[in-house]
């Protein structure tokens, strides 16, 4: 058996999008799924989130080796 729901995606591309069978077929998964709004992406970046980055990668700067007296 696959792991894909097959009937439910035709369902949703036919007659959720009004997509035509040849339509739907030549879809590749990742543009149907943009396409149905369910594209794994992340919502908006709201201020908590912000925070959780900013505590993740703070703004520091990086050790580079060199010296801060001008190399003497």
């Amino acid at each position: 058996m696959s792991g894909f729901d097959w009937s439910g995606l035709m369902r949703l591309g036919m007659r959720g999008l009004g997509l035509r069978p040849h339509e739907f077929w030549t879809l590749t998964p990742a543009e149907l799924t943009l396409m149905l709004g369910r594209d794994g992406a992340a919502g908006p970046l709201d201020r908590a989130r912000l925070e959780d980055l900013a505590r993740a990668f703070p703004d520091t700067p990086a050790d580079t080796g060199e010296m801060t007296d001008g190399g003497h």
